[in-house]
Order: C-alpha cells, then sequence, then structure tokens
C-alpha cells in the first residue's frame, strides 16, 4: 500500500461517520498531512454545514497552523468549485496556499465534475486524483447514481423462509428473521433517505417504517395507497417520520404527511422515483410486498438486493419470494439467518 492510499483509507473511514446525516449531499473525509503525521482531518458532518476540507483546516492545532501551506490535503472526492449552502472549497484551499491535493475519485454532479480540479491546477496547486477510485466512487454509490440516472439509488429487500417463502398464505403477519437481523435492517433503515411500501403490506403489517432499533434519522416513509384505503390510526401516520401517500385522489399537505397524487395511466413506480429525485430523496430502501418488488425486478430498476434468509423455518404454502438473476456480492451470518447481497447482472 502506497502512502497516499494510506491516508486515502484514513479519509474513507471519516467519510462514513456522516452516513445518513449528509445526503444529498456526498460523504467526504478529508487528512492533512506535514511530515508524514496528520496534523488536522475532518468529514461532512451535515447537510447544510462545512464541508470535510473545512472541518480538517479548522481542526489543525494552533502550533501547527504554520505547516498548513506546505501539507498534503487528502480528500476523498473533488472539492466543490461552486457557491451552495456553504462557499467553495476549492477557494480556501487556495487561500491557505495549500500546494498538494491528492483526491480520491472525481465529482460527477454538474456543478462540479473536474471544475474543482481545474481551479486548483490553475492556481499553482499539484493535484493527483484516482487514489482508490473505485473505493471512493463505491462509498458515493448514492450520489452518483442519484445525478447521472436523476433516480434514487434503489436497494431491494426481502426475507424469506428455508422453503423460499416470503409471507404465509393468511393475513396474520409471518415474522421470519431474527432479533438480531431486525436491528441490523433498522442500520440499513438508518443508511436511507426513504423505504418504500405497498397497500397490502401495510393494511396487513401496521409498520411503523422507522429504525427504532437503531439511532439516526428516520427515513422518509412512501406509500403506494392508491384509493386511500390505509386508517388514519395507522402507525405510518404517526409524527415520527414524514410520509409521503401516493394516491389516484388528492393533493394534500398537514403536519408531516404529504399526498401525493399520481396519474393511473402512468407508471406508477416511474412517478415516485420522478417525485423522490425533485425532493431530493436519494435513495430509497424497498420493503415490499412481494407484487412490488417483482415491479421493479421486472423493470430491472435496482442497485443492490439484500435477502434475509431464515435456514431454519420452513413454511410450507405460502407466497413464493420474486425471481431474481444477480451477482452475489457479500453473505453475513447471524444465527439462523443468513443475509446474501446482490447487484444487477449486468450481462443480462
Amino acid at each position: 500500500m502506497s502512502t497516499d492510499e494510506k491516508y486515502m483509507l484514513r479519509c474513507i473511514e471519516l467519510a462514513k461517520l456522516g452516513n445518513g446525516s449528509v445526503a444529498p449531499n456526498p460523504m467526504v473525509g478529508a487528512v492533512l498531512v506535514y511530515d508524514n503525521k496528520i496534523i488536522g482531518e475532518g468529514y461532512h458532518q451535515q447537510y447544510g454545514e462545512a464541508h470535510a476540507e473545512v472541518y480538517c483546516i479548522n481542526n489543525v492545532a494552533i502550533e501547527n497552523r504554520d505547516k498548513i501551506k506546505d501539507a498534503t490535503l487528502y480528500i476523498s472526492l473533488e472539492p466543490c468549485n461552486h457557491f451552495g449552502k456553504t462557499p467553495p472549497c476549492t477557494h480556501l484551499i487556495t487561500e491557505k496556499k495549500i500546494k498538494k491535493v491528492v483526491i480520491g475519485c472525481r465529482d460527477s454532479f454538474a456543478l462540479v465534475n473536474g471544475t474543482g480540479i481545474e481551479f486548483l491546477q490553475q492556481n499553482g496547486t499539484h493535484v493527483i486524483t484516482n487514489v482508490l477510485q473505485q473505493e471512493c466512487a463505491n462509498l458515493n454509490k448514492r450520489f452518483f447514481t442519484f445525478h447521472q440516472k436523476k433516480r434514487p439509488y434503489l436497494i431491494l429487500k426481502f426475507a424469506q423462509t428455508a422453503d423460499e417463502k416470503i409471507a404465509g398464505m393468511s393475513d396474520e403477519r409471518l415474522f421470519i428473521s431474527n432479533a438480531y437481523t431486525n436491528k441490523l435492517v433498522h442500520k440499513w433503515r438508518s443508511e436511507e433517505t426513504a423505504i418504500l411500501i405497498g397497500t397490502n403490506t401495510a393494511l396487513k403489517d401496521n409498520p411503523t417504517l422507522t429504525n427504532r432499533l437503531y439511532t439516526g434519522k428516520n427515513p422518509t416513509r412512501l406509500i403506494i395507497d392508491k384509493n386511500l384505503l390505509l386508517p388514519n390510526l395507522f402507525n405510518i401516520f404517526n409524527t415520527d417520520a414524514p410520509t409521503v401517500i401516493f394516491n389516484e385522489l388528492k393533493n394534500e399537505h398537514h403536519r408531516n404527511i404529504t399526498f401525493v397524487k399520481i396519474d393511473k395511466n402512468t407508471d406508477v413506480i416511474h412517478q415516485i422515483l420522478h417525485y423522490c429525485y425533485q425532493n431530493n430523496l436519494i435513495s430509497i430502501i424497498v420493503e415490499g410486498g412481494a407484487k412490488m418488488l417483482n415491479s421493479f425486478i421486472e423493470k430491472k430498476l435496482w442497485d443492490e438486493m439484500r435477502v434475509i434468509t431464515n435456514t431454519s423455518l420452513i413454511l410450507g404454502k405460502g407466497i413464493k419470494v420474486p425471481k431474481f438473476s444477480g451477482l452475489k456480492f457479500k453473505i453475513e451470518n447471524i444465527l439462523t439467518d443468513t443475509i446474501t447481497h446482490y447487484l444487477p447482472n449486468t450481462d443480462e
């Protein structure tokens, strides 16, 4: 491992600390190194607040401030070069006269997209790019998907029995995953900006759709309820998180509930994705039910799939799991549960 890669790994570690708090912004970490020693580090902590570079430079101790201009700044993502909620980080870097900057990957967002690198170079900064490029790009897969594909990053998640059933035949709720896996699922929810279910799942389970077993911000709850069948006393109508109800009857907003009228002659999924893009919801975890999961699979609208299998539970009669083709990239075991992570099969 090279010196640059070592410090870039630290940037990635720092960036991950902002997971669940910075969307729709990307996660970014920064490290300032002088004489092979870290003299400052920081990460983007909260959407709308200072970026990683600002925290990094501000965290340099007073006795090391004179070393900033001769230090190397490592950043996991190309610094911004435009005025948004905060000033451009490129201006701060040049103001501090930092002579060398090492960048993990380029920012494809239209307002940056190489202009940050170009500005630094034009102002005399030596810039090295694409250090651990794939790792840095993967860190912000949600952000890049959102801006490149003009839709949220889509994670499909479901639990199945050992004999591949997603639910029973009755209306009684079937608990498949164990308590430890449930906590992990709530962690997953905290990492995404939205969570989506359909009418049948809402009616059958009356879910809360929050990450109450973990910490962090609850995702925005997205519910398809075309005919507004869900009772007002259901959990999704509490004040724990914003809720959007996609329906065919009305547009309305009160408290934390937004009713969005959809066109019954237009594909519902695409209308939901468009709404999310317009409202900066950069990622969705889709938790069912089977009909909705199949809709995403048939349209090849997914970026990642997480399948929880209870290896000790056999149901017999029940609703079969969605059929899909994917590439396994990670397997976890939590007591009786096996969690398999998939990416879409790009050969299809």
